[in-house]
């Protein structure tokens, strides 16, 4: 089989390839960067160097596959972030109708139910509608994956510098999060079957755990089992986003995807359809461990 992955090296595109690779399969690897162009050759794929807008070049490196995985990187600079995430899913189903692919693994997110109210997972909602424009005779499965564990790591500035954790969701929020190896297995498994028919959505999730636990399992991974969980209100992790240096479009959208998941709304349709969910295995233990190795580091 010929797969095309997008996302570069990334934390979910690199072991997502080595997966397909070493079940033997064709695999090339689109990265905007030339000098990703060895490492991605060293893993035994192909490399293919452009622009993820350039509608042309991913017709070009589509063609023939039989499978493509999708996934929108951040773009800090847009001056709209969830319009500029819709026009890339747009220009994705622009190639895959061009070239002809039959099958997409899309990487979208929980929360990707609502057009509006969750920053730039809201984009992502205009980029699963983009693709679900192709006919069903081009299957896509969106992978829906929860809060990714990873983002906690924006907390290690804040810990260090005033010994505390937290963020707008709500004193009592439970956070539904996902580490990306889980994703990329589950990835993996659609892309090796491609048993998936039509358009359809997967939730991944590999945890579910109250954030005053998060902010007690962390904290004792660094040594630090006090430490607190703070609530921050939404102005004020708007102002200490600006000061970390952010854009005041991308805490805007930040900010409201706190107030999302604070809501409860972020997670609603991922709890509709929960009935015989099987977590993935990573759980907020595991990740502590790579937590902590961080914070030290």
């Amino acid at each position: 089989m010929k797969y095309v992955i997008t996302g570069s090296l990334g934390n979910i595109s690199k072991p997502l390839a080595q997966q397909l690779i070493k079940a033997g399969h064709t695999v090339t690897i689109i990265s905007s960067k030339e000098n990703k162009k060895a490492e991605i050759e060293a893993l035994g794929a192909k490399a293919a160097i452009g622009s993820l807008g350039d509608v042309s070049f991913l017709t070009k490196t589509f063609t023939g596959a039989d499978a493509v995985y999708t996934m929108i990187p951040p773009y800090w600079t847009a001056s709209d972030w969830k319009k500029y995430i819709g026009d890339a899913g747009k220009k994705y189903a622009d190639a895959i109708k061009a070239s002809g692919v039959k099958y997409v693994v899309n990487l979208s997110s929980v929360g990707a139910h609502m057009p509006d109210g969750c920053g730039p997972v809201s984009g992502l909602y205009l980029a699963e509608q983009a693709l679900n424009t192709l006919t069903d005779s081009v299957n896509i499965k969106h992978l829906r994956p929860a809060y990714f564990y990873s983002n906690l790591y924006s907390n290690i500035g804040l810990i260090k510098g005033h010994g505390i954790i937290g963020g707008n969701y709500g004193a009592n929020t439970k956070l539904v999060i996902t580490h990306t190896n889980d994703i990329a297995v589950v990835a993996a498994e659609e892309l090796l079957s491609l048993s998936f028919k039509g358009h359809s959505v997967r939730y991944i999730v590999s945890d579910e755990r109250p954030v005053q636990d998060v902010a007690s399992v962390l904290g004792k991974a660094i040594g630090k089992p006090e430490l607190p969980w703070i609530d921050f209100s939404d102005q004020d992790s708007h102002g200490g986003m600006l000061g970390a240096g952010l854009s005041e479009e991308v805490a805007k959208n930040y900010v409201e995807m706190g107030k999302a998941i604070r809501d409860g709304l972020m997670f609603e349709d991922y709890y509709k359809n929960k009935t015989g969910f099987v977590l993935s295995k990573t759980k907020l233990e595991d990740f502590a461990k790579e937590f902590a190795h961080a914070y030290n580091v």
